[in-house]
């Protein structure tokens, strides 16, 4: 167990320097984009189906709150409401080209940040990481498959 609590140690020491890393770019992103509002954009870009009830419901708040993230998006250009042509009741929620454009800006400056890192690191190193992180998230995918993976 001993050596269990020791990987879990490094990797959430790496998680860390990770989310440093990640951090770095969205901060030198113009226009800056606080945290909520591009977790917005990006579950809006992930599905085109998006509405109002799906957005409270991935963000886990009230609508309300969802709906203020996207008043404050709307008035910045990113975001659009339009009426969903299935159901006139409903609001779907559409990325504007600015905000296209935002979200690749960033996941380039992201990329390009990390690769500064891997090139650091020496080739042999970086095959290993490549290995275990695919197992990661293949252990990961099958615990939450079957139930098991558990929130802290």
């Amino acid at each position: 167990m001993e050596r269990a609590n020791e990987l879990a140690a490094a990797i959430e020491s790496s998680v860390e320097a990770l989310t440093a890393v990640l951090d770095r770019a969205r901060l030198a992103q113009t226009p800056m984009v606080p945290p909520a509002q591009l977790r917005v954009l990006s579950i809006v870009a992930g599905n085109r189906h998006t509405n109002m009830s799906r957005l409270a419901e991935a963000l886990d708040v009230v609508p309300s709150s969802a709906s203020r993230l996207c008043d404050r998006l709307e008035a910045t250009g990113l975001l659009r409401r339009v009426a969903d042509p299935r159901d006139r009741r409903e609001v779907r929620l559409l990325l504007t080209p600015a905000a296209r454009r935002l979200l690749a800006d960033l996941r380039d400056r992201r990329r390009q940040a990390l690769g500064e890192v891997l090139d650091r690191m020496p080739p042999a190193a970086r095959a290993d990481l490549l290995k275990a992180l695919q197992s990661f998230g293949e252990a990961a995918n099958a615990a939450e498959a079957d139930g098991s993976l558990r929130s802290a």
